[in-house]
């Protein structure tokens, strides 16, 4: 039954690969001639990523606050003025002085000369622990680093588009985006809010980004596959630009200002554990337990926010199979987007309810839906650490 305290959608701001927008996005996944990967893989040789859909930046961001930002900052401020016009609540002073938000978002872009200096270097180095602190200490600019801060993403939403409700900002990967929702709809719940702007940013084009991640062994280097269909060659991600921001809002409040609800968030639950054997599929039991009384798996499916990184994907590949509804695995169409990935996968589930029906399978290993949808169950394996679950309903 409808609740005052229910948590709706009522505005999605999206960029990706795949374009502009939710109605972009759902062209792209409901092509009829199938998905067609968008892929970068010329400017940095050797590594892929899907890169972000060039933007007319100047619709959501003024020029002269454009030039004092790197692009992981634009990415957002351009999607949260996307998620403020599609709620209908762009420019409404009243309601943004009293905005919540919540960012998911990572540090900043480095100081690429001084990386290189140091990385060439340190293997010849007679202390190399020594040397590092020595040279981290005195070569990089205290200036740089205050300048790219996370939390600067909420600043510069507050500045460019005036949401100067109480705000929040939350670094660490993929778990940063699962408890940045999870504590929005949970204020809405409990009746401490009424209102939330919550999401964020990557861009997954930056040398550093994809050295980091290739230093740890997770990246995919083969020809394009499918997320699930990587574990055969060994795994890997491919990693995606995105951006991501949800308009949230009490049921109460949405009704008494006639905003139109694209879904409900029923529920997030989230953990994490060491990733030993079984512990991820431990915590994703416990998580669908506390969902199970309001699933219903005729009419439901599963969006599944994998990154294609092998240990992760094979254990929830198994847990998910066990459920016996139909997978999305979004990682293969528009990447690997760390902090806003389970936003930006919970956005796409609320446009698909909004149609009433699911898009087509994005590879072989995935099942068409025959039926109605009205339920999506969304989960996030972080690539290394973090499980999260969301349970999304139609209005």
């Amino acid at each position: 039954m409808p609740n005052s305290r229910d948590a709706l959608i009522t505005g999605i701001g999206l960029i990706s690969c795949l374009g502009e927008g939710v109605e972009a996005h759902w062209t792209a996944l409901t092509n009829p001639d199938g998905l067609q990967p968008i892929l970068e893989t010329d400017v940095h040789p050797g590594f892929a990523v899907h890169p972000m859909t060039p933007l007319t930046l100047d619709t959501q961001i003024p020029k002269r606050d454009q030039r004092q930002m790197e692009a992981w900052q634009r990415i957002g401020v351009y999607a949260a003025g996307l998620a403020l016009d599609s709620a209908g609540v762009k420019g409404n002073t009243d309601l943004l002085n009293r905005m919540e938000m919540i960012v998911a978002a990572g540090g900043g872009e480095r100081d690429y000369a001084v990386d290189m200096q140091i990385l060439s270097a340190l293997p010849k180095a007679a202390d190399p622990g020594a040397y590092l602190n020595e040279h981290l200490l005195s070569d990089i600019r205290p200036t740089l680093f205050l300048a790219q801060l996370s939390n600067l993403l909420a600043g510069n939403i507050s500045l460019v588009h005036g949401v100067i409700g109480s705000s929040r900002t939350f670094m660490g990967e993929e778990a940063a985006g699962t408890d940045a929702l999870r504590i929005a709809v949970n204020r809405i719940h409990s009746g401490q809010g009424d209102l939330a702007l919550v999401g964020g940013s990557y861009n997954a084009e930056r040398p550093d980004i994809l050295l980091h991640y290739e230093m740890g062994g997770k990246l995919w280097h083969k020809p394009f596959e499918g997320v699930w269909s990587r574990q055969s060659g060994g795994g890997g991600m491919i990693p995606g630009s995105l951006g991501c921001f949800l308009v949230i809002e009490s049921r109460e409040h949405a009704t008494a200002r006639g905003a139109k609800v694209l879904a409900r968030i029923a529920a997030v639950e989230t953990d994490r554990c060491r990733r030993d054997p079984g512990q991820a599929t431990a915590n994703a039991t416990r998580q669908l337990a506390k969902v199970a009384p309001d699933l219903d798996r005729a009419t439901a499916a599963v969006i599944s926010g994998a990154s294609g990184v092998a240990a992760a994907t094979v254990e929830e590949r198994a847990f998910l199979d066990s459920l016996g509804l139909p997978v999305r695995g979004l990682a293969t169409a528009i990447g690997h987007g760390m902090e806003p990935a389970f936003i930006a996968h919970v956005a796409l589930a609320a446009a698909a309810l909004d149609q009433g029906r699911l898009f087509d399978p994005l590879e072989s290993a995935e099942t068409p839906m025959a039926g109605p949808l009205r339920q999506a169950l969304v989960t996030s394996w972080g690539h290394w650490r973090g499980e999260a679950m969301a349970l999304v309903t139609g209005a």
